[in-house]
């Protein structure tokens, strides 16, 4: 991309997020710190939308470039675009996921000893999120609506900026691709013609 500081300095930013991420899906795993049994666990969790569409995915944004010369420019303009489509999509899919695990509310046992879903039928205006006294519904886990919310507000949260830097990265890489220009390290690549390059030194 033309700012190569910039987009080192959103690569370490998205890593650290991906990390914060897939700290905070794991910890769905553990509802209040209990070990439960995978099947007592809410489904979505089971979706990896930390680990794998903030995490993984975003990983790939940390990933040392090689010098300018080792690759032809133009796949040196593409990479960088490949990246943030691919984070972008990521991004999406985590705060997609994050949203409809808000609005379903935590698989738990609501003293009856079977687990169910006990506000997954509320409506917007009526759910649970916004009646804080419904959450005593769920005896066990202990605590496991707060515990949901929190980490899957956190998840939403981590999307979001991460789509959000995803696309400022994209919009530039497109930018130096249809530009034609692209300035490096005191090295400016030149597009003369649709697939001619040439690389001009001060």
């Amino acid at each position: 991309m033309c700012s190569e500081t910039g987009s080192r300095y959103t690569d370490i930013l998205l890593l650290a997020l991906a990390i914060m991420a897939i700290i905070a899906n794991l910890l769905l795993y553990f509802p209040n710190g209990q070990v439960l049994e995978p099947a007592k666990i809410t489904d979505l969790v089971w979706s990896f939308h930390g680990f794998l569409g903030a995490g993984l995915l975003h990983g790939a944004h940390f990933v040392i470039l090689c010098p300018p010369l080792c690759l032809s420019v133009p796949l040196q303009m593409l990479f960088p675009v490949l990246l943030a489509m691919q984070g972008t999509m990521g991004a999406m899919y985590c705060v997609v996921v994050s949203s409809l695990g808000l609005l379903s509310g935590p698989f738990c046992d609501t003293g009856s000893g079977n687990y169910t879903y006990p506000f997954r039928n509320n409506t917007l205006e009526g759910n649970y999120l916004f009646n804080q006294p419904t959450w005593a519904t769920c005896r066990e886990p202990e605590h496991i609506v707060l515990w949901n919310v929190v980490l899957l507000s956190i998840l939403l949260g981590i999307g979001a900026v991460e789509a959000v830097l995803c696309l400022s990265q994209l919009a530039s890489g497109l930018c130096d691709i249809f530009c034609g220009t692209c300035i490096r390290k005191g090295q400016r690549w030149v597009l003369l013609e649709p697939r001619n390059f040439q690389v001009i030194f001060p």
